[in-house]
């Protein structure tokens, strides 16, 4: 990592966190490669000409005032023509306190700019608890092998720290957390209503889902659809067998199909 910028509107936060959570997140603020820019992360993207290898979005919840503008296909084309080829971009999706409407809307918002955007899962004692959304410019491949050779050099020790705190002791464990991509989904998002600057309709979706513990039932009606994916993961026979096992587990199948 070369530079990295955080965008963060509220002056307080950067202090605090760099005060009071600095065990947690590496001390990031204190990073010589890290820039704090004090303003609303769509505005900066929109007025700045620079362009990232990642971008990562964790809004609040859509159905809080403003936010909503983080999910809409025109944001989405923003952030498309501020990564560099080859980057990613990745986007954080709630399914607690929601309903099946409002998450089939953001998905199917970002697959619309991200044909070939990917779903990653993250549960909670086995159930449906939130997503991550990750979009690239051209189709991913992505070699477990390799990635779990990072993770065993020494310079990559805190990550892999990291990353066993919340259960993931492997790359095996990390993308066993697939789940679905754009084209696998059309089915389930046919009825989406595409969430745009011009009606925010996200906001209201994701009002109507307050105080609702659903996260559960809308994951596992999406994981109906969710086919292992050919083509994505390469590495030697014996990872793919075992990352093949590991996805079917995390979706509650007996076996991938």
């Amino acid at each position: 990592l070369e530079h990295e910028t955080i965008a963060e509107i509220e002056p307080l936060v950067p202090r605090v966190v760099s005060t009071y959570f600095g065990d947690h997140n590496f001390r990031v603020i204190e990073n010589p490669k890290v820039h704090v820019q004090l303003d609303d992360a769509r505005h900066y993207l929109m007025t700045t000409k620079e362009k990232f290898d990642a971008i990562t979005s964790d809004p609040l919840d859509p159905w809080v005032k403003g936010a909503a503008m983080l999910y809409t296909r025109e944001f989405f084309e923003i952030v498309k023509s501020h990564l560099n080829p080859g980057g990613v971009v990745t986007l954080f999706v709630q399914l607690y306190e929601s309903n099946t409407a409002a998450v089939k809307s953001e998905i199917a918002t970002f697959m619309e700019a991200f044909p070939n955007g990917i779903v990653w899962g993250n549960t909670q004692d086995g159930r449906g608890y939130d997503l991550v959304l990750m979009g690239t410019l051209e189709p991913l491949q992505i070699n477990v092998d390799e990635i779990q050779a990072k993770l065993n050099r020494p310079e990559y020790a805190p990550v892999a720290k990291s990353l066993s705190e919340v259960g993931m002791y492997s790359a095996i464990d990390l993308f066993a957390n697939y789940a679905g991509r754009g084209p696998d989904l059309t089915a389930w998002t046919r009825d989406a209503i595409i969430n745009r600057d011009r009606n925010l309709k996200l906001q209201y979706l994701a009002g109507l889902g307050l105080n609702l513990y659903q996260s559960d039932r809308i994951y596992a009606d999406m994981l109906v659809h969710a086919k292992y994916p050919d083509g994505l993961f390469t590495g030697s026979d014996a990872t793919m067998q075992a990352l093949r096992e590991a996805i079917a587990r995390m979706q509650g199948r007996g076996m991938a199909p």
